[in-house]
């Protein structure tokens, strides 16, 4: 017997040992998954370690080799040349029947023309679509690094709760929605670590164009990173829930989890609200049972936000969501006192437990890693409530959409209307194509129609409101005003500033028109399947040309036929036709000339007559001042405006404006929305320190750069100086300007990020090609009054407020006070001038209306 024992001992070991090594390399049939500690060389958020994102991308294309469950999908390269990316993580099964589970989920998005009975299919067998978004904002370490450690876990669990969510969700991650900023901060942060230095602020912008305001593009997707994400959200898988992780101050709450607190934007399904409480409320739950401290929710961040991921998905019936954890010094711990600890927002007035905050944090100290934790809960609950009410989801996803429908067929407005007739007819077309990136319903009439008395034209655009995203058309496309209730304005009568601006209204930034129907249109409308690229009409013969000076994509046109050494000319008095501002271009080649029009869409009319008063166009060697300490965003999106249409500029730092000899590079030098102190370095009042900062990284131009500055101007230079700039401008030049708005109490003047009507005299050089009236952005911009002075007949008026009735969209009080003000001035100063505009001129590369007053300051 005992051989027989010992044999059977053996073969058991041999088993169990063989058993151990299977296990050792598969997972539910996979290879052995490489953990992110084996990969990275340490435990996500650890103490001064950060995960760079070239190599945070190669993790997921190596786990995606290694499991059947993930599927990375490279969405292209970002401006820097980082790969973008969205990792699919859900079961084998799931990822081999993608493309049936897809046509599920967009006819439950959209079930316009889909049987019932297949509704009904389609809920019972497919799948709860969730997308998470991490690193959006590149200093916001936290959730970036988090996401190697999810996608491990669901690739190596196989308990009851992970295969449900597997199973029953299609896991759409974007572990960073901003990768070139990952880099910077990387870099920036390792390159201080066991410095002096190290922790701080990096000194520029922590993206190419926009650093911060990454989040405030889901609207007009201007920035490659959001068309990726557009794409992905709004057209191909459009989800049933979105959360996208964020960090904020680091002396509050350690936690702010959903739902948003009031006040609420309109024209959103009521049961998005509602989700966003049910997901938001699992949360807190799940954080509570983990064991964290400081939560907080239904307080701080209002449902009436800015028009970023988070804000603006619920107008696309999308339960859109945010997390926002205590930060600390990206990846170096900091102690908090427990006297330091605050509160002071919105539904949150004292750090004490409250419903909403039951169990605030005494202080210590806080890590990395405690946001890489709480961020993991958080992300895992949302997984779970929608994994374990698959059904329910998917049923109300269908339910919101149907709701939106059945109010665009019984509301007031039934349509919306972009004629072809425009002052910027290729603007209008931006505006169709930009609306069409969010998976919009536009048709364009193949015909001319009429609705009542009003006649429009074939090439007209129609935007029905019996589609499921009617609640973002009428935020973007129609007249809009934020609440002023109790929710808005405080028991002493102080109003509170919405957290970004008051409407986020697309036509009126854009200067285009767009009609009200009352009823639903029928006719000879053919549904937009691609975007528009109409091409410009060019002559038969070598002939002169002219250019409509009204629209924007005519300074693109000339732009690139200066680049290709080709004169123009411009009309500075009516002519026929002909309005000043027009372009004339009297010989160019004909291969160039219809290359431009094609790519541009600008027609090249044959000239008629010899208008008279002509001038030939120089364009401004133009230098755009950029400074360190954060950077400046309205610097980085001007940039992004130039480049679009093809103005050639210079980055201009403070250390060249101190060398002096400006003209011999520069005819004109911008100066973007800024303080005076960002722009000399004058810090003597402020929080910012230069010398917290590597002495390579530190500006302003002070005394000698101002005297250049100075002497720029005399000598025939051009300075345009934005919003808050023109502060320095009046303090350098001694200027006779004052701010009839400055030191008001937000009771008696009050306008926080409106549109406001204006009049342009476009009879001047700086407004050619503008309407006789229009909008512009205000927010925090001056509003100029020119005092009495020697000097009164070297200051001209350019824009104007209107003398009543100023409010388009937004919040205004205290209209009697900007009334017939001047908006826009031009000064006279030695050879050269002063361009001040109060108005945010190119704000975000959104104010497509006002560009042209930007563009003419650079053409001379």
């Amino acid at each position: 017997m005992k051989p027989f024992n010992h044999s059977i001992r053996v073969l058991f070991t041999t088993v169990l040992f063989s058993l151990f090594l299977l296990s050792s390399l598969q997972v539910d049939g996979q290879s052995k998954i490489t953990s992110p500690e084996e990969f990275f060389g340490f435990q996500m958020g650890a103490e001064r370690k950060l995960a760079r994102w070239d190599q945070t991308a190669e993790y997921f294309f190596l786990l995606e080799n290694e499991s059947d469950r993930l599927k990375v999908m490279n969405m292209g390269p970002t401006p820097e040349g980082q790969p973008f990316l969205i990792v699919l993580i859900t079961s084998p099964e799931n990822i081999a029947n993608l493309d049936r589970l897809q046509r599920m989920n967009q006819a439950i998005s959209d079930p316009r023309g889909v049987p019932q009975e297949k509704i009904d299919e389609y809920i019972r067998e497919g799948k709860a679509v969730v997308f998470q978004s991490m690193g959006l904002h590149s200093n916001e370490v936290g959730g970036t690094q988090m996401t190697p450690e999810l996608a491990y876990d669901l690739l190596t669990r196989n308990d009851e709760e992970t295969i449900r969510i597997l199973e029953n969700v299609l896991f759409f991650m974007i572990p960073s929605l901003n990768p070139d900023g990952d880099v910077m901060i990387n870099d920036w942060y390792n390159s201080t670590v066991g410095t002096e230095y190290e922790g701080m602020r990096m000194p520029y912008l922590y993206n190419k164009y926009c650093g911060h305001d990454t989040n405030r593009d889901a609207d007009f997707l201007n920035l490659l990173e959001s068309r990726y994400t557009a794409q992905a959200m709004y057209i191909d898988w459009p989800p049933q829930a979105f959360i996208d992780h964020h960090q904020m101050g680091s002396y509050g709450a350690r936690f702010y989890v959903p739902p948003y607190c009031d006040p609420i934007r309109p024209h959103a399904d009521p049961l998005v609200w509602r989700e966003i409480e049910w997901y938001g409320a699992n949360m807190a739950y799940k954080l509570e049972e983990e064991g964290f401290k400081g939560v907080l929710n239904d307080a701080q961040f209002t449902g009436w936000g800015h028009f970023g991921w988070h804000w603006i998905t619920p107008f696309h019936n999308i339960a859109g969501m945010l997390t926002e954890s205590a930060n600390v010094n990206l990846a170096t711990s900091i102690y908090i006192h427990p006297e330091q600890l605050s509160a002071g927002a919105r539904m949150f007035p004292d750090y004490e437990a409250q419903a909403s905050f039951p169990n605030p944090w005494p202080g210590g100290w806080w890590h990395l890693r405690d946001i890489v934790e709480q961020k993991k809960v958080s992300a895992w609950s949302l997984l779970d409530v929608a994994a374990k009410n698959r059904e329910t989801v998917l049923k109300n996803a269908w339910q919101k959409a149907r709701n939106q429908i059945r109010r665009g067929e019984e509301g007031d407005i039934r349509a919306l209307i972009v004629p072809a007739s425009q002052h910027d007819h290729l603007t209008s077309v931006t505006m169709v194509n930009t609306l069409l990136r969010s998976g919009l319903d536009i048709r364009k009439a193949g015909s001319d129609f009429a609705v009542g008395e009003v006649n429009y034209s074939e090439g007209s655009y129609i935007i029905p409101l019996d589609q499921p995203k009617r609640g973002l058309i009428l935020n973007m496309l129609t007249e809009t005003h934020y609440p002023q209730n109790d929710w808005t304005i405080r028991d002493d009568g102080t109003p509170l500033r919405p957290y970004d601006l008051a409407t986020h209204t697309m036509f009126e930034f854009m200067g285009v028109r767009v009609d009200k129907s009352p009823e639903r249109l029928e006719g000879d409308f053919v549904k937009l399947t691609d975007f528009e690229k109409p091409a410009g009409n060019v002559p038969g013969s070598d002939v002169a040309m002219v250019l409509d000076g009204r629209l924007n994509n005519s300074f693109k046109a000339v732009n690139m036929l200066i680049d290709n050494g080709v004169e123009v000319k411009r009309i500075h008095k009516v002519y026929g036709d002909y309005r000043p501002g027009d372009f004339i271009v009297e010989k160019a080649p004909a291969g160039l000339v219809n290359q431009i029009a094609t790519e541009t869409g600008v027609d090249f009319n044959p000239l008629n007559g010899r208008p008279s008063d002509v001038k030939t166009l120089s364009r401004g060697r133009t230098g755009l001042f950029q400074r360190y300490y954060g950077g400046n965003i309205d610097e980085g999106w001007t940039r992004l405006c130039l480049e679009n249409f093809e103005f050639p500029y210079s980055t201009l730092m403070s250390e060249e404006i101190k060398r002096g000899n400006l003209r011999r590079n520069y005819d004109v030098i911008i100066i973007p929305h800024d303080s005076p102190m960002h722009i000399t370095g004058s810090y003597e009042r402020s929080s910012i320190d230069p010398e917290d900062y590597p002495e390579e990284f530190r500006s302003g131009i002070g005394s000698d750069g101002t005297e250049n500055l100075r002497e720029f101007v005399r000598n025939v230079g051009r300075l345009v100086v934005f919003g808050s700039s023109y502060e320095f401008a009046v303090d350098a030049f001694d200027l006779q300007i004052r701010n009839v708005v400055s030191g008001r109490p937000s009771t008696q003047f009050f306008c926080p990020g409106s549109t406001l009507r204006v009049r342009f005299d476009n009879t001047d050089p700086l407004a050619f090609g503008m309407p006789d009236k229009g909008f512009v952005l205000y927010r925090a911009s001056p509003v100029f009054a020119v005092q009495r002075g020697m000097a009164n007949h070297d200051y001209k008026t350019v824009v104007r407020y209107k003398d009543e009735n100023i409010l388009k969209s937004g919040w205004l009080w205290g209209e009697e006070i900007i009334a017939n003000m001047p908006a826009m001035v031009r000064v006279n100063y030695g050879e050269g001038e002063i361009i001040m505009i109060g108005f945010r001129t190119q704000h975000r590369h959104q104010m497509h209306g006002t560009f042209k007053l930007l563009f003419n300051s650079i053409l001379n």
